[in-house]
């Protein structure tokens, strides 16, 4: 009987202790929500860790003092979807419009250069109120290592937040289009993709192409793209990617290649080509009239 008894206590002990190992070596389950969050931010943060590096950094040189003493608009704040204050640069229609155009920064920041581009597509669109969004929140960086710095600390999380309160901003009845260089360019794109059935014209400048098929087929406007034969970020060969799951994903897409490096339509850059440009910047006004 004690033996019986003691091996008994000894199977209980046992399997307290299995019991035990099996709890504290297990996972917790996995969100859903958490899994297609990750997917939908698997570009931006592709595009964080290539931005934080010292080879993209070496793409770019400091940025040239533009002279902005007549600058067309002024700074505003608006409640970004995560219920904090976000800032933009911010030109009025002349006449009461609903449509509206959003203009995001290259990595630098929101600077002088590209308030004075939101000035110039707020010249040649005429009745379009034109908002360039602060995607640092107040930061601008003046060399590339503090861009760099910049990005590497970025929360893309807040930055999305910020895209989805200016379409907020706007409207619920907002024609919203959408225009940015590089970072920007990526941005841009993204743009297209939250603003849903709103959308209706993308114009992105040699931006990092999504490539989750899901968010591409969810693109309600067409796309018109810029982008250098030289450029490695993005590379000529995720130009033709980006075409074709555009293709798949039953998209119109405009695709226009140069003969110019990362940053070609940006004078401060070493690559700056102004035939490029001059022709980029002619068909990004075009598309955008004509949609």
């Amino acid at each position: 009987m004690k033996k019986l008894l003691f091996a008994l206590f000894i199977s209980l002990i046992a399997g307290g202790l299995m019991s035990w190992h099996w709890e504290n070596t297990q996972f917790s389950p996995v969100n859903k929500s958490d899994v297609v969050e990750c997917l939908n931010m698997e570009t931006l943060q592709a595009y964080k860790l290539e931005a934080s590096t010292t080879g993209f950094a070496a793409m770019h040189i400091t940025p040239i003092k533009v002279n902005a003493a007549d600058l067309l608009g002024k700074m505003i704040q608006f409640d970004a979807a995560d219920g904090k204050q976000a800032n933009a640069y911010f030109i009025p229609a002349k006449k009461k419009s609903k449509k509206w155009l959003i203009v995001i920064q290259e990595w630098w920041g929101l600077n002088d250069h590209i308030k004075l581009e939101a000035d110039k597509y707020y010249a040649a669109l005429g009745d379009m109120n034109v908002i360039a969004v602060d995607m640092y929140d107040g930061k601008v960086a003046a060399t590339p290592d503090s861009a760099m710095k910049l990005m590497r600390g970025a929360d893309m999380g807040r930055m999305n937040a910020i895209i989805q309160g200016a379409i907020k901003n706007a409207g619920a009845e907002a024609s919203i289009y959408s225009v940015g260089w590089c970072f920007g360019g990526m941005w841009s794109l993204q743009t297209a993709i939250l603003a849903g059935p709103q959308a209706k014209g993308t114009v992105m400048y040699y931006g990092r192409p999504e490539t989750n098929m899901d968010k591409l087929k969810s693109i309600k406007c067409d796309i018109i793209g810029f982008f250098g034969n030289q450029d490695q970020a993005p590379s000529p060969a995720m130009v033709n990617d980006f075409e074709n799951n555009m293709k798949l994903a039953g998209k119109n897409l405009a695709v226009n290649r140069y003969e110019a490096n990362h940053g070609f339509a940006n004078p401060s850059n070493p690559s700056f080509n102004p035939t490029a440009t001059a022709d980029a910047y002619a068909k990004a006004i075009a598309f955008l009239k004509a949609h």
